[in-house]
């Protein structure tokens, strides 16, 4: 078994479409955008998307809930969290060794946790 997309939550659709678009422009990512309510970047064997809650209504981010992207260097790994801090996004832990991968942390412009790794 494997884990094949990740879905979080916005309030501003017109907001996480760019964020994402940027944070997401040298990566191998495609938008699909099936919905007004739902956007999609694709990669090979992986969908990351954010959506407009369906029970209309307001989209939070869950405690303790957090999306990991595995991004196969450090420099990505810096990259991705620098890119992400001048988009708006906010610092949850700046780029590091912890334990045996290097990652850093951010939250989108909806407060959902991002990891980024090596």
């Amino acid at each position: 078994m494997k884990m094949n997309y990740f879905v979080v939550g916005t309030n501003n659709m017109e907001s996480a479409i760019p964020f994402y678009d940027s944070l997401f422009e040298k990566t191998d990512f495609k938008k699909v955008a099936p919905t007004e309510r739902m956007t999609y970047w694709l990669g090979e064997d992986f969908a990351f998307a954010v959506a407009i809650p369906f029970d209309g209504e307001s989209a939070t981010n869950g405690n303790g809930t957090m999306v990991g992207f595995s991004v196969g260097s450090t420099d990505e790994v810096k990259r991705l969290h620098k890119k992400a801090i001048e988009l708006g996004g906010t610092c949850e832990g700046e780029p590091n060794q912890r334990g045996p991968r290097f990652s850093a942390y951010v939250r989108d412009l909806d407060k959902n946790k991002i990891c980024f790794s090596d």
